[in-house]
């Protein structure tokens, strides 16, 4: 019987060490009835292969594995280059869900958030980051480079001063002879042949002083500050010899070149806070497919999430990148605060070169640790917001304010509003620390937002912002029409001398009023939102650039993003004077001040049904509205917010008149049908007595169809449409 369990207890041993050792041969060995691990982990890469094999946790990670850890069954997905595991309901939950109404499809609650739907946004935020580290971290190295070419510099200086100097004492005239030992011996304090007093043991208040040489080389240490690598080493290195190829009396740590040179050639770091990581999906991406990544820290509250989140560390095999926090993110981000606070000058800054927040619903509550935690000479925050409901909508003015400081609209152009109104609490949250904020990319995509913003400290910089900050003044419930308002006006001004100019921020006039200009509607006033650029052009160039370099394979929606991407790129139009002189001629590049106080001048976009609407005429086909706007001579885009969206330089007045025109030529209306007193009625001029048919006194209109027509001829996927039934934000995770 002890034979029998001995042979059955090898036999399981035998199993167990078969199954670890990841042996690649595909072959099954029946009277162990045992699958071979290669054949578990190619099941899915290879046609046929047995997709019900079972795997461990520390087995090879493929798409759709089987695993099982600790007595749970988890199934494994993958997105880019990463695998994370989603665990199997247990059939105590498949019970539960039994007795209850089925869920719509995708809704049922899920121990650990996992949308894939918004692998766009994943897929975005990482070729983002790439854009952004891979120009932070050439900087960052640029800057090693000349503090060492600094270094450099210095220590042959020191070497040529001091063979000028031996080269001094070699004209001198010889020392005097040493005295004799006896003379030695009556001299107070004096060692035989040194000439260096010593200290006399029954004086303590006689101490030995230090060589002149080493006292030299002490001083260099003293003068030593700040964190660079380059400058200990260097001065290390300099203090290393006295001058005279001799070890000083009192020598420092010993270093040489080489060290400086591998301090020189260390990588550089680079570190990410995924604040909000659930799954750890996000985290696990940054470290597989951003390659200068040096830390990646994935934080979460939930200790079902954190659990989920080791596993998938564990099974990706990334615990040299990633560090696993569970906390809560602001006791996370107001600790690293506090540690900053009480930092010695000398040390290195924790601080985050990118923070990621990416919340279920609103990131408003997080914003003010945010700006903190992020580096200040020039970090990234990545901000997501799902609450559209509130910062898309008048449905809830009040939450609005209370989240993000403004108001929003239930306007066509809501969506962009909306990312004005949350940049402007961004920018409020970092004002009050001397911090400047630079919007890089924002998108406002599907049922929630994406926004990449550059934060640095500049009180300089910081004066500026108020005036980049407006309210908006809404023709909401007539023709849609708007004027904004902004709050302060950096005007520049010629100094005393006259050699140059300054800025001064004075106080801007009212340009809202009760009524519509055009319509002759009530306004209501939205804001105050963010007033300035909130696309970067040569930022977005950056990003199409590595979508370009990057596979397919790792990024499955490529089409879409180059779509997004490039409208965002189009959207911008800056104003004619910083781009051309009246008269054609290129300007100078403007001035860092002019930069800070620049604003968008043509926020927001209309759509052509929604003007047609309003006038009760048929809708005009976007090439021939557009070619009339650009036969005025005004610049027209689109939008990457909605489809069908036109963004063009053209003031409402002109709009409106392009509109009539349309009316009168193309598409004429029954004036019966049309409701004395709306705004369409007072557009159309039918409240006027003694009208004519002639038109508007205004310039002529030509709806030119070829003059509309956009000069790319790329088919890119510039909006998403709804892939399947029920589709959106998911319920959110069940945990503790």
């Amino acid at each position: 019987m002890r034979a029998l369990t001995f042979f059955t207890t090898s036999a399981r041993s035998v199993r167990r060490s078969i199954s670890l050792t990841r042996t690649r041969i595909p072959t099954t060995l029946p009277s162990l009835g045992f699958v071979s691990t290669y054949t578990a982990t190619m099941s899915t890469q290879t046609a046929g292969a047995d997709s019900t094999a079972v795997a461990s946790i520390a087995s090879r990670p493929a798409h759709q594995q089987l695993v099982v850890h600790e007595g749970i069954r988890y199934t494994t997905i993958k997105e880019g280059l990463a695998y994370i595991l989603v665990p199997e309901n247990s059939r105590a939950d498949k019970k539960k869900a039994a007795d209850k109404k089925p869920p719509a499809d995708g809704q049922a609650a899920q121990q650990v958030f996992y949308n894939p739907i918004q692998q766009f946004n994943r897929d975005l935020t990482v070729l983002t980051i790439k854009a952004f580290g891979r120009e932070r971290v050439e900087l960052k190295e640029a800057a090693n480079r000349a503090r060492f070419e600094k270094f450099s510099d210095k220590k042959r200086k020191r070497k040529a001063g001091k063979n000028e100097e031996q080269s001094e004492e070699g004209d001198r005239p010889a020392k005097s002879p040493k005295r004799s030992a006896d003379a030695t011996a009556g001299s107070a304090g004096v060692e035989q042949g040194e000439g260096i007093p010593r200290a006399e043991p029954d004086r303590p208040d006689i101490a030995a002083p230090v060589p002149e040489a080493s006292a030299a080389g002490g001083a260099r240490e003293a003068a030593v500050t700040g964190d660079s690598a380059m400058e200990d080493i260097g001065t290390a290195e300099a203090a290393a010899t006295n001058g005279s190829g001799e070890a000083p009396l009192a020598p420092s740590a010993p270093c040489d070149v080489t060290e400086a040179k591998k301090e020189e050639k260390k990588a550089v770091p680079f570190t990410i806070l995924d604040a909000l990581s659930a799954s750890g999906l996000r985290a696990l991406r940054y470290a597989h497919e951003i390659p200068f990544v040096t830390s990646v820290t994935s934080n979460d509250l939930l200790q079902s999430a954190v659990k989920s989140i080791k596993l998938n560390v564990q099974h990706n095999k990334l615990e040299d990148k990633i560090v696993v926090s569970h906390d809560d993110a602001l006791a996370h981000m107001y600790t690293l605060i506090a540690k900053e606070c009480r930092r010695d000058k000398s040390a290195r800054s924790e601080k985050y070169d990118v923070v990621d927040l990416d919340p279920y619903g609103s990131a408003a509550p997080f914003l003010d640790a945010a700006v903190q935690a992020v580096r200040d000479d020039g970090g990234l925050l990545c901000v997501t917001c799902t609450d559209s409901g509130v910062w898309a909508s008048n449905g809830y003015p009040e939450k609005c304010f209370a989240l993000y400081g403004g108001t929003s609209s239930n306007s066509f152009y809501s969506h962009e509003l909306g990312l004005r109104v949350v940049l402007h609490a961004i920018e409020a949250s970092a004002a009050k620390y001397g911090l400047a904020i630079e919007p890089l990319l924002s998108l406002s995509i599907d049922f929630y937002l994406r926004l990449f913003v550059r934060i640095k400290k500049s009180p300089a910089a910081v004066k500026f912002q108020a005036a980049k900050n407006m309210l908006v003044h809404l023709c909401d419930h007539g023709c849609g029409a708007f004027t904004t308002q902004p709050l302060l006006v950096n005007k520049e001004a010629p100094n005393k001398n006259g050699s140059g100019t300054f800025y001064k921020h004075t106080y801007a006039k009212t340009t809202g009023s009760q009524s519509c200009d055009h319509c002759g509607s009530t306004t209501h006033v939205a804001g105050p939102v963010y007033g300035g650029y909130i696309q970067s052009p040569p930022f977005i160039k950056r990003v199409l650039a590595e979508l370009r370099a990057s596979s397919t394979d790792v990024y499955g929606t490529t089409e879409r993003m180059r779509g997004m991407l490039q409208t965002a790129l189009e959207e911008v139009l800056p104003a004619i004077s910083e781009t051309q002189e009246a008269d054609g001629e290129s300007k100078p590049a403007p001035s860092q001040e002019a930069e800070m106080a620049a604003i968008d001048p043509y926020p927001f976009y209309f759509h052509p049904s929604r003007v047609a609407g309003i006038l009760h005429c048929a809708s005009p086909p976007e090439r021939k509205l557009k070619g009339a706007l650009r036969s005025l001579g005004y610049r027209v885009t689109r939008s990457h917010c909605k489809p069908g969206s036109i963004k063009t330089d053209a003031p409402w007045s002109a709009i409106w008149h392009v509109m009539r025109e349309w009316v009168r030529q193309e598409a004429p209306v029954t004036e019966a049908n049309i409701k004395p007193g709306c705004a369409g009625y007072r557009l159309l001029g039918l409240d006027k007595p003694g009208r004519t048919e002639a038109g508007d006194q205004g310039p002529k209109v030509v709806f030119d169809e070829s003059l509309g027509r956009d000069t790319a001829t790329t088919k890119l996927v510039r909006y998403q449409q709804n892939p399947r039934e029920h589709w959106g934000p998911l319920g959110k995770a069940k945990g503790k």
